[in-house]
């Protein structure tokens, strides 16, 4: 078996790469992922080491020295930070010609040949739902025999195996929170509307909705929801909240945990048990009867993709969603006392002028406790990355998605809306849900409740106006 480092290489500063995130990017609070796509084959290989260098402020300096301790590294990688992590790779390789280093993630998922096509350092890449391919690697199996593997010969020739079955039996995965336990300081994993410190992992993959942009779904995960069993994941949660005491929260980062409901609610029958509070992304249709029960079983905060207030916009993107369905949901949300963080994406097809603006007083109006505004990001293997090249959205320059200091750019634009439009939206958006005389009162009144939440708020609060003042000089 070989020796084998999984890695999350240093690239930008403050630069969230971690495979958690849905899209890669500096956020506009400093934030990060756990590496759960490291994560999950890290604990299928025994002996193996996780290092995520981003949140623990790793650099190149204290990486390098490794090539000498492993025979395989593996990196996550992205379309944002593929470029630094190749220099990463070959640093590491000159440092030692031995190792082997291969690639995972969404973007060498999709462009196997490609991606290695532009890192003659990398010797392999494992496509789509990769676990078992990285373990057979680390197990020192052939490569012409891996399914999955895409990789160069002796000759230098690249080879692309077949395709691996997508796993059905997911209870044979083994838990992620050892390795966090083992490898990660999860102080340093920090999201601003979660409690800190938090843990997120996986009770399942795939999502049956179809939504044009969504990355996973359409690269690694599909569209079919399989999950663990109950038992597997309360089994997991029970270990990880005596393993960390000091947990507050824990997030399941399923990308719809409410897909199947009747495992969310058995699932929240048990953590109630446990006396948890956990929190999940969830998609805005969940009936009132439903949150009484996951409320009622610890359940404090919903991730919800809004993406628009526009109907047509939700029809475009297929996103599968009535915005009538989507107010009477936060309604009876903030009946319950589930918090809301919802999400919301600039630029989509579709989007005009009149529309960004009637979306952000629909934000304002169904009013979550906090938001995030994300710029439209087609990426290689989303339905929304097809379209923006047939239709000239999508120019050459604006691929990589994030400019050079990580921050992510607006890279469609329409005959009728352009690049600088759509970018500057983002700011008047967050102005006008935050800068609220309600919404104002509301951050007061929590800051002065709890001590801990005014040294959090006044540290976002910092960050979030430097923020505004890089995308200004990005702008200018």
């Amino acid at each position: 078996m070989f020796r084998t480092l999984f890695l999350q290489a240093p690239s930008f500063d403050g630069f969230d790469g971690g495979a958690g995130s849905r899209y890669q990017a500096k956020r506009e609070i400093k934030s990060f992922w756990y590496p759960t796509w490291l994560a999950q084959p890290a604990a299928l290989v025994e002996n193996s080491r996780l290092i995520d260098a981003p949140p623990h402020k790793q650099t190149m300096a204290d990486i390098l020295p490794l090539a000498h301790d492993f025979d395989l590294v593996v990196l996550h990688t992205s379309i944002p930070s593929f470029a630094s992590d190749v220099k990463c790779a070959a640093a590491m390789k000159a440092e030692n010609p031995s190792l082997k280093i291969g690639m995972i993630g969404a973007k060498v998922a999709v462009d196997a040949d490609g991606s290695l096509k532009a890192a003659p350092c990398v010797d392999f890449v494992a496509r789509n739902e990769f676990d078992f391919t990285i373990k057979d690697v680390a197990d020192d199996k052939p490569w012409a025999d891996i399914l999955g593997l895409s990789y160069r010969n002796t000759d230098g020739v690249i080879v692309h195996n077949g395709d691996r079955p997508i796993l059905e039996n997911m209870d044979s995965l083994p838990f992620v929170s050892p390795i966090y336990q083992r490898d990660l300081k999860i102080e340093n994993y920090f999201i601003g509307y979660l409690k800190h410190p938090y843990i997120s992992i996986y009770t399942g993959r795939g999502c049956k909705s179809r939504c044009t942009f969504c990355l996973w779904p359409q690269t690694v995960g599909g569209h079919r929801y399989r999950t663990r069993s109950v038992e597997h994941v309360i089994e997991e949660i029970a270990w990880a909240k005596k393993a960390f005491p000091q947990v507050k929260e824990f997030f399941f980062d399923d990308d719809t945990f409410t897909d199947d409901l009747p495992r969310a609610e058995a699932i929240a029958k048990e953590l109630g048990k446990l006396g948890v509070t956990w929190s999940c992304n969830a998609k805005a249709n969940v009936p009132y009867d439903s949150l009484k029960k996951l409320k009622a079983g610890g359940l404090r905060l919903l991730l919800v993709g809004y993406e628009s207030g526009d109907q047509q916009i939700l029809h475009n993107i297929k996103k599968g969603m009535r915005v009538e369905v989507a107010e009477k949901f936060t309604k009876d949300c903030h009946e319950l006392g589930v918090v809301i963080h919802g999400t919301f994406i600039a630029g989509l097809p579709g989007e005009t002028r009149e529309t960004l603006k009637a979306t952000a007083e629909w934000a304002a109006k169904i009013n979550p406790h906090t938001i995030q505004v994300s710029l439209a990001a087609p990426y290689p293997g989303t339905f929304l990355y097809k379209q923006a090249v047939e239709n000239g959205w999508l120019d050459a320059d604006h691929a990589e998605l994030v400019d050079e200091h990580g921050v992510q750019i607006a890279p469609l634009h329409y005959p009728h809306l352009s690049h600088e439009e759509i970018f500057a939206s983002v700011e008047t958006f967050y102005r006008s849900f935050y800068f609220r005389p309600r919404k104002i009162g509301a951050i007061v009144n929590e800051m002065v409740r709890s001590p801990d939440m005014m040294k959090r708020r006044l540290r976002e609060g910092v960050e979030f106006f430097e923020f505004l003042k890089e995308r200004r000089s990005i702008a200018a």
